[in-house]
């Protein structure tokens, strides 16, 4: 099995030194993005190790852009070599013709959550007919069960949810009202939405998605 462009990002950025990886991570935080998109805050990413850093990078910016913004900021940090194996691996050219910001990226937070390459959620589409999604399907129990929510929300900012609705869900005094809140908003996302806040539940909650699952 290929690897994925987060992969790409992940074995670059292992390859920076300690102080390296901090100055990327401050350039990170100023970079001039392009219009529609927004900065990961600094606070969000001063206390970040890799894994963290490379989740951002695809929340706020998706994946093509994501690494284009890598490649440029390890240009600058003078990490051309890395640079360029990022480039190279990953399969775009510096320019990043035809990427587009999605509309949620500091704007509505409803519509940009169609990133290519996303795999979708398990709505049982192989039927030939549209069926309850899994985090509809499995509301309650999600409702219930899952802890801790703003590692989710992280993962969510910037593509489904924009800042002021990201303040809101993470308002929730407790992890349940976290996500009642979150589901609140659920009635005007589309199904990538609901694809991005499965994959988001996966990788922080990967045995309550198993366990859902076998039921």
């Amino acid at each position: 099995m290929g690897k994925t462009v987060r992969d790409h990002l992940v074995d670059t950025l292992e390859d920076l030194g300690q102080d390296q990886f901090k100055k990327f991570k401050t350039k990170l935080n100023v970079f001039p993005v392009r219009e529609g998109y927004s900065n990961i805050p600094r606070g969000r990413l001063e206390k970040a190790d890799v894994l963290d850093v490379c989740d951002k990078l695809i929340s706020f910016y998706r994946e093509e852009y994501a690494v284009e913004v890598t490649v440029e900021l390890l240009a600058d940090i003078n990490e051309r070599e890395l640079a360029d194996r990022l480039r190279k691996a990953a399969g775009t050219g510096s320019g990043g013709k035809g990427q587009q910001p999605g509309p949620s990226n500091g704007a509505t937070g409803k519509e940009g959550c169609g990133g290519k390459g996303q795999k979708p959620g398990p709505s049982d589409g192989a039927t030939g007919k549209e069926e309850e999604h899994f985090v509809d399907r499995y509301r309650v129990q999600l409702i219930q069960r899952t802890t801790p929510v703003e590692p989710i929300l992280d993962l969510l900012h910037g593509t489904v949810l924009d800042d002021e609705q990201y303040q809101t869900v993470r308002s929730g005094s407790t992890n349940q009202k976290k996500m009642r809140k979150l589901y609140e908003l659920m009635p005007s996302w589309n199904k990538e939405c609901k694809d991005r806040f499965y994959e988001a539940l996966k990788a922080k909650n990967r045995f309550l998605i198993q366990d859902l699952e076998g039921n």
